[in-house]
C-alpha cells in the first residue's frame, strides 16, 4: 500500500502548525471572534461615554407630583437634585432620604428617572386626623399617631384631641402602663374607626384613660366609646344607633353589642 505523497505530507504538517487556539478554531474563525470583541469593547465604551461623559443624558429638570400643603419649590429645595451630573449616576435612596428626613409631612416619595433628562419626585404626603392643641397653636397627628406638622390654624374637618387624663390611683397605672403615646395611638384608632357622617360633625376626641374614649359632636351630643379595642364594630353600631335615635343626645358604643342612647 503506497504511503501519503509529499504533497499531502506537506499540508498535514502545516495544519498541525501554529498555536493551539489557531489548530482548533481555524484562522478565518478566530480573526472573526477577535473583531466581534472588539466591537463588543468599543460598544461597551461607547455605552459608558454616552452614559457617563457626554451631555446628551445629564439631569435638566424636576418634576414634582402629588403635594396639596407643600409646594413644589419646598419639595425641589429639599430633595437637592444634582442637576447638570449624569442621569444614571443620580442615587435615589439618597434623595429620597433627604425628603423623609428634611419634610415631615411627606409620608412616602417615589423618585424616578424620566430619560433622557429628568428626575420626578412623586409625593405621598401625610393626611391628618387628629389635632393636639399646644400653646395656641396646632399640632396634626396621621393616622399611624406621627406627629408630623405644627400649624397656625387647624385644619377644617379634623378633630381636636383633648388629653384630659385622670390623676386617679387606677388610671395613674393605666397611663404608667401604657404610656401617652400608645393613648394618643388609640384615639387615632377611634377616629379612624368613626362612620363618615359622623366623624364631618365630630370636634374632639377626648381622652380620659385607655378604656374611657369620647367623642363630643357639634350641636352638644356626645358619645361614650370605651377603648380602641373593637373599633370597626363599635362605628357600625354606631351608625345603627344613630339611625334609630335621631334626637337622642348621647349614645354609648362601650359595648357594642349592647349598645343605648339617651336624651342627653
Amino acid at each position: 500500500m503506497a504511503g501519503p505523497t509529499t504533497a499531502e505530507r506537506g499540508e498535514r504538517q502545516q495544519e498541525s502548525s501554529g498555536p493551539p487556539l489557531v489548530r482548533r478554531l481555524g484562522p478565518r474563525r478566530l480573526r472573526t471572534i477577535i473583531i466581534l470583541a472588539l466591537g463588543a469593547t468599543l460598544l461597551g465604551a461607547g455605552a459608558v461615554w454616552v452614559l457617563y461623559g457626554s451631555q446628551w443624558l445629564r439631569v435638566e429638570h424636576v418634576s414634582v407630583s402629588g403635594t396639596t400643603v407643600l409646594t413644589p419649590r419646598q419639595v425641589r429645595e429639599a430633595a437637592d437634585v444634582p442637576v447638570g451630573a449624569p442621569l444614571v449616576s443620580v442615587d435615589t435612596d439618597d434623595i429620597t432620604s433627604r425628603l423623609v428626613r428634611g419634610l415631615t409631612r411627606i409620608d412616602k416619595v417615589e423618585v424616578v428617572r424620566s430619560w433622557p433628562h429628568g428626575i420626578s419626585l412623586e409625593v405621598t404626603e401625610r393626611v391628618p386626623v387628629l389635632t393636639v392643641q399646644k400653646g395656641g397653636k396646632f399640632i396634626e397627628v396621621d393616622r399611624e399617631g406621627v406627629r408630623f406638622a405644627t400649624v397656625a390654624k387647624a385644619p377644617e374637618g379634623v378633630p381636636a384631641l383633648e388629653l384630659t387624663l385622670s390623676r386617679t390611683a387606677s388610671s395613674a397605672a393605666g397611663l404608667r402602663r401604657f404610656g401617652e403615646d400608645r393613648l394618643v395611638r388609640e384615639a387615632v384608632r377611634v377616629a379612624g374607626a368613626v362612620p363618615a357622617a359622623v366623624r364631618r360633625v365630630t370636634s374632639t376626641v377626648k381622652v380620659v384613660s385607655y378604656d374611657d374614649i369620647s367623642l363630643e359632636l357639634r350641636g352638644g351630643r356626645t358619645v361614650a366609646w370605651g377603648s380602641g379595642e373593637s373599633s370597626a364594630a363599635k362605628g357600625r353600631t354606631l351608625s345603627a344607633l344613630m339611625k334609630a335615635a335621631p334626637d337622642a343626645g348621647h349614645f354609648d358604643v362601650s359595648v357594642p353589642t349592647a349598645p343605648a342612647s339617651a336624651a342627653s
